[in-house]
């Protein structure tokens, strides 16, 4: 009888504990491995990239520059510079395009460095881009470019040191180092948008194409909107009746743009339009239907001296900023001469 009572409660407690040995505890897929993890009271911070000094022929050259604030701040050419390059041409494009762009800042404040100029006449130039260069502090720049800041910082750098006290002369004399953003194939001879002949300024072959952002754009205006903007500027112009009969000849510039338009029996230069219409660009088509104009923009800019998107496809198809420059710039010569010139 002992015998049938142990042997009872020996099955009974099997069958009590044996479920706990096969309990399912989660679910039924493998769980990955924790993966490595950096210590969570550490924060990799990667190295920044070692400053490159401003060449000692920028460094020993002093520009008064006219701040915001009206203040005038004398700098060192290779600090202006930084400041113009990080402001005129996104720190992205390539190196040999960012060095291009240093050396016509440089030589545009060169110029400036000649003359007086009535608009801020104890500096020899401003931080206005629609009187002189653009111009952004390193503190501005760099908030701008947020995680690329250290290595944008040092490139911009390095195209200003790289190119130190070049510039770019004509016939023994600083050119006008006029740039702009982009161009429809073509950059426009000077004297097609401020009426002086420039031999440098001659319209040349710009290889941008549609990777510029905002390169196509269109503008456009009702009939009426149309009308009462043009008589502001042109009060003699007939536009009565049919509006599509408003618009006549029109005659290309160097670049394929427009060179003049009649609109009402007036002839008027591409490069005013522009300016009356807020037209990114000179080069444009214009056409009517449905009760509205509608202006088809290609590039941005006046169109004269380098382009900038120009100059980065140059770069990224090897061209040195050297061969850059003389390809915008008709005839030039880079002084000090970079190295492997002749």
């Amino acid at each position: 009888m002992k015998q049938v009572v142990a042997t009872a409660l020996i099955l009974l407690l099997l069958l009590f504990l044996l479920p706990l040995f096969f309990l399912d505890t989660g679910s039924t897929q493998a769980t990955p491995e924790p993966q490595a993890t950096l210590p969570l009271d550490r924060t990799v911070v990667s190295p920044s990239p070692t400053p490159v000094p401003a060449g000692p022929l920028d460094q020993e050259r002093q520009i008064q520059v006219q701040l915001p604030d009206g203040t005038v701040r004398a700098m060192n050419m290779g600090d202006y510079l930084w400041c113009v390059v990080a402001a005129e041409m996104p720190a992205s494009f390539e190196l040999e395009a960012l060095k291009a762009q240093a050396v016509a800042a440089r030589t545009y404040a060169a110029r400036k460095m000649d003359r007086a100029t009535a608009a801020h006449p104890d500096a020899n130039v401003c931080t206005d881009h629609t009187c002189c260069q653009a111009y952004i502090t390193p503190e501005q720049a760099a908030a701008n470019w947020g995680e690329q800041a250290p290595a944008y910082t040092v490139k911009v750098q390095t195209a200003v040191a790289g190119t130190d006290g070049v510039v770019a002369q004509y016939g023994g004399q600083l050119i006008d180092a006029v740039f702009f953003s982009s161009a429809a194939g073509r950059t426009v001879d000077a004297v097609e948008v401020w009426g002086n002949a420039v031999p440098y300024l001659t319209s040349v072959d710009s290889p941008e194409g549609e990777g510029v952002p905002n390169y196509h754009s269109t503008v456009t205006l009702t009939a009426r909107e149309f009308k009462d903007k043009f008589l502001s500027a042109y009060p003699d112009a007939q536009l009565e009746g049919d509006p599509a009969s408003w618009l006549g000849e029109r005659t290309p510039n160097s670049a394929g743009g427009v060179g003049t338009l009649t609109v009402g029996g007036v002839t008027v230069g591409g490069g005013k339009l522009r300016a009356l219409f807020g037209l990114r660009s000179a080069n444009f088509t214009l056409s009517y239907a449905g009760d509205t104009f509608t202006f088809s923009v290609t590039g941005y800019g006046h169109g004269v001296g380098m382009s900038q998107y120009g100059a980065n496809t140059l770069a990224q198809q090897g061209q040195t900023y050297d061969e850059i420059l003389k390809w915008y710039y008709t005839g030039i010569d880079l002084t000090p001469a970079p190295a492997g010139d002749e």
